[in-house]
């Protein structure tokens, strides 16, 4: 028996149809990921699930009895401590505690008791600090008033409050948004425990692999359920792409085909009639999409200017804010080909050692020495507070980029998928996605060598978010990277760098270590017997052979680029000639002599092309092999 029933159900806003006539199933128990691009209408399903909106058509059924739990969209304030705002999340355990206070009824109190009994009241308290404290807060911190925290802290009390309840049907709307890379492993480890069905949307890959049974995807107003992860979901997607593509082909060549023979016979009377029974049949072909998903996402940094190592060092540095001291004794190197992770709960001091090498924080004692022509490129979410809101895109990076040309100024955008109509848009009526997108330009428009990314991927999808991973796999700078999505730091990062009790240390393990570090650390220290992380020697050989095989890789990077740009520059040129010739005005001002020299260049500009193309693709042929052989 299913515990949710969505039947024919047709959500519409503002005028726009979102879901027409979708249907899907959850049966209890089973965790299911619900993906769609950006706008498809994902939050709108989970509003209308929660009741907060009305179908325009359809309807959709929970059992009987069943316990629906979300988020809530306002994040809690006021004086009360964090423990009580989650334990008063569960209504009914509050309205019980307070009903055995006054009740006088002999029967009615043996019934509220055996039902707080029922209901495990006794552990409840146990229950929401353990929640709280998976979350981040420490004991202190829990009994703290809500109002004490920022705005993303108490979105993680809202959280704490919804899993606290532990309801027969959870709805969670990207529940990692607000937590750091310790609270989302701990987020995962407890949904996949959890024993209740759920709804989750999400962008983060970690969690859509570790924690669901099925991915529900909305795409054009449908939902289609497939088993298993993300990974299986993409995997399945791909096969079916390309089986469409392959009889999008079939179909395409026999539509030529017959449409040849229409065109040839079509004003032959002996051919009149084969050529209308071609005519019919071909508006009877199937018409098939060739693309299953929208246009690929792709991001492309700017290549940088090679340096001599070390590119960055510091030397016993100290750093912090009005005299207190958030990082001490830092001794350590960054180099051309690092690709780093900090590790580390926040407010650990991850965000001032990226302010710290990214010179925007002057040392409090020590040094800092880095090359004379290094340039930084640093991006951080906080940023999109300071963009102008009424002005676009273009306007941002003129401002940034002085000197360059129009064209230049549009390619910089181009990179990270900011196309003709979003350049031109108002930045208050981007997403957060095309601000974030807007940030990555802006903060690459140098070239830099180093590349900070804090918290990157808040609001990218899973297409940016692939895009992003594979643009840093080819930059040939430098990667100083803060994230809580799991999945991008373990394809990003080589080396790992653990950010906690005011030091910046190397952590020797991999990302799977780290999942079960901070839980281990907690019970040594619980024993009073800390100890530091694990020390691996084949990490650092592992982490010397990938940078050795990406810096192998940059000169054929730089041929393709090179050749890439060839091919266009000569399209471009074959595409002025193709005009002028294509301009009847051409043959009534100017000689047969003039035509024949564009048409003689024009002959010799697709010779270059052709060949610059061969050059192109055995360029990347040859990228290729050396990526698949290092």
């Amino acid at each position: 028996m299913s515990l949710l029933v969505i039947h024919d159900l047709t959500l519409r806003i503002a005028g726009r149809t979102l879901l027409d006539q979708a249907s899907l199933s959850i049966e209890p128990g089973r965790k299911v990921g619900l993906v769609g691009r950006n706008g498809a209408g994902k939050s709108t399903l989970l509003a209308a699930i929660a009741g907060d909106i009305s179908p325009d058509g359809g309807d959709i059924r929970l059992s009987s009895r069943a316990r629906l739990g979300r988020v809530k969209q306002e994040a809690p304030s006021g004086p009360t401590s964090l423990i009580e705002t989650v334990l008063a999340g569960d209504t009914e355990r509050a309205a019980l505690l307070a009903e055995a206070e006054t009740a006088t009824d002999p029967q009615r109190i043996a019934e509220v008791h055996e039902r707080l009994l029922a209901i495990n009241a006794d552990s409840a308290p146990a229950r929401a600090a353990s929640i709280l404290s998976g979350l981040g807060f420490n004991a202190d911190a829990q009994g703290r008033p809500v109002s004490d925290f920022s705005g993303g802290w108490r979105m993680r009390v809202a959280l704490a409050t919804a899993l606290f309840l532990e309801p027969d049907l959870l709805l969670l709307d990207e529940p990692t948004n607000h937590l750091d890379l310790e609270a989302t492993l701990w987020l995962e480890g407890w949904l996949a425990r959890f024993g209740g069905a759920a709804l989750i949307v999400s962008h983060d890959r970690g969690l859509l692999d570790s924690c669901v049974d099925a991915i529900a995807h909305l795409d054009r107003g449908k939902l289609s359920l497939t088993p298993g992860g993300y990974e299986e979901f993409v995997r399945i997607r791909t096969e079916q792409a390309l089986q469409q593509a392959r009889a999008a082909e079939k179909v395409a060549a026999r539509r030529a085909h017959m449409q040849s023979f229409v065109d040839r016979f079509r004003a032959k009377a002996t051919k009149a009639k084969q050529a209308q029974a071609r005519l019919k049949a071909l508006e009877k072909l199937p018409v098939i999409d060739s693309v299953v998903e929208d246009t690929p996402t792709q991001f492309a940094f700017p290549e940088p200017m090679p340096l001599p190592p070390p590119m960055l060092t510091m030397d016993h540095v100290t750093a912090g804010y009005e005299g207190r001291v958030v990082l001490s004794d830092i001794s350590l190197r960054i180099d051309m080909e690092d690709r780093i992770a900090l590790l580390g709960a926040n407010g650990n001091g991850k965000s001032t050692f990226a302010k710290l090498v990214a010179g925007r924080l002057t040392p409090m004692s020590g040094t800092v020495n880095h090359s004379p022509r290094l340039k930084v490129g640093y991006f951080a979410q906080h940023q999109a507070e300071e963009l102008v809101m009424t002005d676009t895109p273009i306007g941002h990076m003129a401002r940034a980029l002085p000197k360059a040309t129009p064209t230049e100024v549009r390619s910089q955008l181009a990179r990270f998928g900011l196309d003709a109509n979003r350049a031109e848009t108002k930045v208050s009526e981007l997403s957060g996605g095309e601000k974030a997108r807007l940030l990555l330009a802006l903060a690459t428009r140098d070239a830099p060598q180093l590349l900070i990314l804090d918290e990157p991927t808040n609001h990218l999808d899973l297409d940016a978010k692939d895009a992003l991973v594979r643009a840093l796999s080819e930059f040939a700078g430098a990667v100083l990277l803060i994230s809580h999505d799991a999945h991008l730091v373990e394809m990003v990062a080589d080396r790992l760098w653990l950010v906690a009790n005011g030091k910046v240390t190397p952590f020797e393990g991999d990302m799977s270590e780290y999942r079960t570090w901070p839980l281990e650390q907690s019970r040594a220290t619980a024993r009073g017997n800390a100890k530091p992380a694990d020390t691996t020697a084949g990490r650092k050989e592992d982490r010397r052979e990938k940078a050795e095989a990406r810096k192998a890789l940059a000169p054929l990077r730089k041929r393709v680029k090179e050749a890439e740009a060839k091919v266009a520059k000569l399209s471009g040129e074959c595409g002025k000639i193709e005009a002028k010739l294509a301009d009847p005005t051409l043959y009534e001002t100017s000689s047969g002599e003039d035509v024949t020299k564009l048409t003689t260049k024009l002959a010799a500009l697709k010779k270059d092309t052709e060949q610059a193309e061969e050059e192109w693709f055995a360029a990347q042929g040859a990228l290729e092999e050396a990526a698949a052989e290092s």
